[in-house]
């Protein structure tokens, strides 16, 4: 799996023209789901963005996790562009998983970061979206399963 994460003051998803989902302060998380992930890799990954220590402390450091800064909200969209081979000048999707693989993956990951108490919204899977983020920092992490 892999996730881009920003750490947002606020983001939300329209779907045909109407807000789908919207947090305040928290992550917006892309969600791309590999042809060979498991619940194994949704499992890493929900663990990994839930415990990032990427708000500031008294001191100004990158020190204190989503729950203690008041932001446990997560905007997470399904993104299977994360896996685009670009070797060619037109992509190909073919390392992203199908639908029926892909969907319970990205529906275990909400699962799994509601269960840590975040509040976490969502787009519709396979969805047109306009999503909307106003990033804080800016502070953008890539996120790679094979690598944590």
């Amino acid at each position: 799996m892999r996730a881009v994460l920003t750490r947002v003051r606020s983001a939300s998803v329209e779907i045909d023209g109407a807000i789908h989902g919207k947090i305040d302060k928290g992550f917006l998380v892309l969600l791309g789901v590999h042809a060979e992930d498991t619940e194994k890799e949704a499992e890493k990954i929900a663990d990994k963005i839930c415990g990032l220590r990427i708000f500031e402390d008294e001191n100004g450091k990158m020190n204190v996790n989503p729950v203690d800064a008041g932001a446990a909200n997560i905007l997470l969209i399904s993104q299977f562009t994360l896996f685009a081979d670009c070797k060619s000048r037109r992509p190909g999707f073919s390392k992203a998983a199908r639908p029926e693989t892909a969907i319970p993956l990205y529906e275990k990951v909400i699962a799994l970061c509601r269960e840590k108490g975040f509040c976490v919204e969502t787009g519709v899977f396979g969805a047109d979206m306009l999503v909307t983020s106003e990033n804080d920092g800016p502070l953008t992490i890539l996120l790679d399963t094979n690598e944590l």
